[in-house]
């Protein structure tokens, strides 16, 4: 195997989990940013949403031009980060079914691989529920492809598991902030994209049928609104309370260190 292991930052974590669960009838997908240490450790912590051109319950894919434009995000954190950052995987969702890759994906992956074999892909597994429990579950998994074919052979391809660790951050990037904030926008322009459509093909639709259409793209706006936007400025608002209380306390400690430097010196 080309990687040994890989990191991922939790707030990396986080943006990935929150746009697998945005939906729970169609697969989503995103690519992970990140450097290599080590030669054959990954730590990724940053990650860029890609906006789905279809909408399909069982299949992904990344267009040419969205890997381009996501080398171009990855160049652009290396002159800020100045530290060597690349493109390095892709995740997807599997709503209501197993974590595990299907043969789809273990050829996807590798044909990725083929660009560059230190790169990865991620699985999330939403809206599972266990039998025994009746509870939903939450799986991740990280894994390659590898070609287990004698040479000049057809190749066949199986997936090898890569031991994933999630890292610990005491605060969220500047990136995955962002990356957060553009979801709603990238879920509402999905659905613009999907309306603008029905109503290009249907122009002999009947006066009913465009109603119809027009009542379906508001109640997908009002469910972005409800199950996204609305609690992600909650979670994003709560944030901003810590994050004062914490600078708050720090400078109450600052100032207290102050004084008894001053009361030392005297």
């Amino acid at each position: 195997m080309a990687v040994s292991s890989v990191y991922l930052e939790c707030d990396v974590y986080m943006v990935c989990l929150a746009h697998a669960l945005s939906t729970e009838r169609e697969e989503v997908m995103g690519l992970l940013i990140g450097e290599m240490i080590d030669n054959r450790i990954l730590h990724i912590s940053s990650v860029i949403i890609l906006r789905r051109s279809d909408k399909q319950p069982d299949r992904v894919e990344i267009s040419p031009e969205q890997l381009s434009d996501a080398a171009i995000h990855a160049e652009r954190l290396t002159n800020e980060l100045k530290r060597p950052m690349r493109v390095l995987g892709w995740y997807h969702s599997h709503p209501h079914i197993t974590v595990w890759p299907s043969h789809v994906d273990v050829r996807t992956q590798a044909m990725y691989q083929l660009m560059d074999d230190c790169f990865i892909g991620l699985i999330f597994s939403v809206y599972s529920e266990d039998k025994q429990t009746k509870q939903c579950r939450i799986q991740v998994t990280c894994f390659q492809s590898v070609n287990q074919s004698p040479e000049g052979e057809p190749p066949q391809y199986m997936r090898i598991e890569i031991p994933l660790h999630i890292k610990q951050q005491n605060s969220m990037s500047q990136s995955c902030l962002e990356s957060l904030v553009e979801l709603p926008k990238i879920l509402t322009r999905e659905e613009e994209e999907e309306y603008e459509r029905t109503m290009i093909t249907g122009n002999n639709l009947d006066l009913i049928n465009r109603i119809h259409n027009g009542a379906v793209f508001s109640k997908s706006l009002c469910h972005i609104m409800e199950v996204m936007s609305g609690p992600l400025m909650h979670t994003l608002e709560s944030r901003l309370k810590q994050n004062e209380l914490k600078l708050k306390s720090l400078s109450q400690e600052r100032d207290s260190l102050l004084k008894q430097l001053k009361s030392t010196r005297n």
